[in-house]
């Protein structure tokens, strides 16, 4: 078994210098043949961070926003498919089927779809519709509905209590 090289000056330039270009602790330790845990204990001592606290939140939000376009736009779109299907339930339907010995194919079209299509197309119509109201709901902010209830609360409240204190006395004071 090898004993590591001990840690020299050399090692602490080359994680401030690496640290300075802005890479990971991993990546420096991959670069300067070290360990991660290494790398930690000479930039504690040159009072160096990996903390990269703001450019992980603007990235999160960043991921967050993009994430909920996606939905708007998937949302819409299910709308769109939703009006579409809909559409097909007063549409004339063709139709084919295979029978016989012979598999013969027989095609034909009735003015509307079953009642039996009629009813899938409507399920999935309803499947449609429910997943984009869900996914606005996904977005939508719970607590505005709150804050407005509780603040409207409050001011009457406050109105109740201003009205109370300008009451004149019973006894005329």
């Amino acid at each position: 078994m090898t004993r590591p090289k001990p840690v020299g000056p050399e090692d602490y330039e080359l994680v401030r210098e690496l640290h300075a270009e802005g890479l990971s602790r991993n990546e420096i330790a991959r670069r300067i043949g070290r360990s991660g845990r290494t790398v930690s204990r000479i930039a504690a001592e040159l009072e160096l961070s990996f903390e990269r606290g703001e450019l992980v939140k603007a990235a999160t939000e960043a991921r967050k926003v993009d994430a909920r376009a996606k939905r708007a736009a998937l949302a819409n779109a299910l709308l769109d498919d939703a009006e579409r299907m809909r559409q097909q339930l007063w549409q004339p339907a063709d139709y084919v089927d295979h029978g016989g010995k012979e598999y013969v194919r027989v095609d034909w079209t009735t003015p509307e779809p079953t009642f039996a299509d009629k009813l899938k197309i409507t399920q999935s119509l309803g499947i449609m519709v429910d997943r984009a109201v869900k996914l606005d709901e996904y977005d939508a902010d719970p607590g505005i509905d709150a804050a407005k209830s509780m603040l409207g609360a409050l001011a009457k409240g406050l109105g109740a209590a201003y009205d109370q204190l300008n009451q004149p006395d019973a006894d005329g004071g």
